[in-house]
């Protein structure tokens, strides 16, 4: 039996065992803002609670799976208060999904960049259309990673790769990402098949087996994560005051290549 709800930006549609959670502002390219990301906690920890679900899948609607954090939040107000409660939900959203007890799979199409390259790789299993675009870019607005993105990739790319990804900002082909390790699967044909083929795969198999390998491991990293969320926001803060973020956004809201001064 199928059942959907809703907490605005954000779907959830659960049926055999199976959760699919839908980001859902299309016009934007699922870019994050203040209310999706409240809405992707609340959906994420329903699901958590949720005993009947083994499988989670990630997805957007329309373009993209998401093309990042909403570059409209980033030319609000400054103030603390504001920006710790923003760092706080995006490092609460994180830790909720890498260390939910269910097996967890990115269905990635079109852009999946910035925040949202970090929370897919927060999942167990990534599967891409063979269009998708992939991109670590916050280098081109003056900006670290942020969502746990330094901890995802310095494990799949080890700490020289993380940081010519995260540094060179470069967008890479699907079957670039999967080269490098970002990526477990491209697919050619129909993505939605692919991954219901994944799923029933895992659905036919020991899943609490599974389930608690994956506790174990992420248990093990639980200390890690969260230093690296704490390091990060830390770090973004000082990144938001200077004149190369400034000069970034500017450049990205007039539709330019930005000059930075190295300030």
């Amino acid at each position: 039996m199928e059942s959907t709800s809703s907490t605005g930006t954000v779907l959830v549609t659960c049926t055999e065992r199976t959760a699919t959670v839908t980001l859902n502002r299309p016009e934007s390219m699922n870019a994050i803002n203040p209310a999706m990301l409240n809405d992707f906690i609340y959906a994420l920890k329903e699901v958590d609670e949720n005993e009947d679900i083994d499988v989670v899948i990630l997805k957007g609607n329309g373009k993209a799976f998401s093309s990042g954090g909403d570059i409209k939040m980033m030319l609000g107000s400054d103030e603390e208060n504001g920006f710790d409660s923003l760092m706080d939900g995006i490092s609460e959203l994180v830790t909720t999904l890498y260390f939910m007890p269910k097996l967890t799979i990115s269905e990635i199409h079109g852009a999946v960049a910035g925040l949202g390259l970090s929370i897919a790789l927060a999942t167990d299993y990534l599967i891409a259309d063979s269009q998708s675009k992939v991109a670590m870019n916050f280098i081109g607005i003056g900006l670290i990673p942020d969502g746990g993105g330094h901890f995802f990739l310095e494990r799949r790319l080890g700490e020289v790769g993380a940081k010519e990804l995260i540094w060179e900002g470069k967008v890479l082909t699907a079957h670039e990402a999967k080269e490098k390790g970002l990526i477990h699967e491209v697919v050619e044909g129909s993505l939605e098949q692919a991954v219901e083929k994944k799923v029933q795969i895992w659905l036919k198999s020991p899943v609490q087996a599974m389930i608690k390998t994956k506790k174990i491991l992420s248990e093990k990293n639980r200390p890690l994560l969260i230093k690296m969320l704490e390091i990060e926001k830390a770090a973004q803060m000082k990144m938001r005051q200077t004149e190369d973020h400034k000069e970034g956004i500017r450049a990205f809201v007039e539709k330019r290549k930005p000059v930075f001064i190295g300030k």
